[in-house]
C-alpha cells in the first residue's frame, strides 16, 4: 500500500492522534468514509451516463471505386488511382437532379 510499512503507518497514526486528539478521530474517520462513498457514487454515475449515451450517427456511406476499391470524394467522376469512371453515389444523384 503506497510502499508504506507498518512502522511508517504507526508513526503517521501517532502524528494524527497528537494533532487531532483521540476524541475527534472517529469523527474524522466517519467524514473521510462518507466523502469516499460520495466520490465513488459520482464516478459510478458518470460512467453510467457515458454508457447510456446514444452513439453518434454513423458516417455517410462512402463511395468506392469498383475496380481498385479506393475511397472516392462525392464530387469525383473518375478514380484518381486507376482512372475508372466512378459510379454515381447518392449525393451525386441528388445534385444532378436539381
Amino acid at each position: 500500500m503506497f510502499g508504506l510499512g507498518s512502522q511508517e503507518l504507526l508513526v503517521i497514526l501517532i502524528i494524527v492522534l497528537v494533532l487531532f486528539g483521540a476524541n475527534r478521530l472517529p469523527q474524522l474517520a466517519r467524514s473521510l468514509g462518507s466523502s469516499l462513498k460520495e466520490f465513488k457514487k459520482g464516478i459510478d454515475d458518470g460512467q453510467a451516463k457515458a454508457a447510456s449515451a446514444e452513439p453518434p450517427d454513423p458516417p455517410p456511406a462512402e463511395r468506392t471505386c469498383g475496380q481498385c476499391q479506393s475511397a472516392l470524394a462525392p464530387e469525383w467522376t473518375h478514380c484518381p488511382r486507376c482512372g475508372t469512371a466512378a459510379p454515381p453515389g447518392p449525393s451525386a444523384k441528388a445534385t444532378q437532379g436539381t
